[in-house]
């Protein structure tokens, strides 16, 4: 009987050294294991100097990009339509249709002629001129203005002029108004041997 407790004892004892080491090994286990803990905030700290190299980045972008988009609006594409004194006019309308149905918005189209006043101008005119600029103020549709008072018409995306006439003189002074009063388009209706002369002076 006696020997059978002692075998416990045995199993206890040998145990106990067991656990011994095994607290010894478990005391610089844990100590170790807040230090990681800690160099786990170190690792946020390397994402913040990060932070503001892409801010650097950022600033630069802009910076590229604000000489972008002036140097489309200083020089705006030109768009030739061949078209004699007589038929530039309906070669004009046919122009603004387009540019109505491609999607294009009405406020956005100022047409210009060089000889005869277009319909729509004169009838508005007869209202009185400040009824008349107040409709090209308004920027609500497509406005129609003669090439003599054409100086006082807003820059707008697309202006589409009509060489429907009027002296050399009078087209030599419009083509280049009306490239100065187009953001981004300019449509010229008429002889192309005039308007390339012209725009190529005026260039």
């Amino acid at each position: 009987m006696p020997l059978i407790p002692e075998e416990p004892q045995i199993h206890e004892s040998a145990q106990g050294p067991r656990a011994t080491p095994a607290a010894g090994r478990t005391a610089p286990t844990p100590r170790p294991v807040p230090g990681p803990r800690p160099a786990a905030p170190a690792r946020p700290g390397r994402p913040g100097p990060v932070r503001p190299m892409p801010a650097q980045r950022t600033t630069r972008e802009p910076a590229a990009a604000k000489p972008g988009p002036s140097t489309p609006a200083a020089t705006p594409q030109i768009q030739l339509i061949p078209a004699s004194a007589e038929g530039a006019l309906d070669a004009a309308e046919e122009a603004v249709d387009l540019l109505l149905e491609t999607g294009r918005a009405p406020g956005d189209v100022l047409v210009i002629t060089t000889g005869e006043t277009h319909p729509w101008a004169a009838h508005e005119m007869s209202f009185g001129e400040a009824s008349y600029w107040a409709q090209h103020d308004a920027r609500d549709d497509v406005f129609y203005a003669d090439a003599s008072v054409a100086s006082r018409a807003a820059i707008r995306p697309v202006v589409v002029t009509a060489v429907n006439g009027g002296s050399d003189d009078a087209v030599a002074t419009a083509l280049p108004l009306a490239l100065g009063r187009a953001d981004a388009l300019l449509i010229v209706c008429g002889d192309p041997k005039q308007i390339n002369s012209v725009l190529g002076v005026g260039v």
